[in-house]
């Protein structure tokens, strides 16, 4: 996996970019910050106290939050 989604079952923000990352190919992990009190608090760390979702974690330990469709690709590509 070449990253880890954190999402709500609620996030329509998040279905969106499931969608679009499922279309494209682009294989990726989904966790439940609702389900998984230790990936909230990741998250909460990722965006300064906030559960803000989606966020995404890559292999490289870098973060983005509720990016778009290009962005993560970009970040895909720079991690070659």
């Amino acid at each position: 996996m070449s990253f880890t989604m954190y999402s709500t079952p609620w996030c329509g923000y998040c279905h969106r970019l499931k969608s679009q990352l499922d279309r494209e190919g682009i294989a990726f992990e989904i966790v439940d910050i609702e389900q998984h009190p230790e990936a909230a608090k990741l998250v909460e760390e990722a965006n300064g106290g906030n559960q803000t979702v989606p966020t995404l974690v890559y292999a490289d330990g870098s973060a983005q939050t509720n990016p778009s469709l290009a962005q993560v690709k970009a970040k895909l590509a720079e991690l070659g």
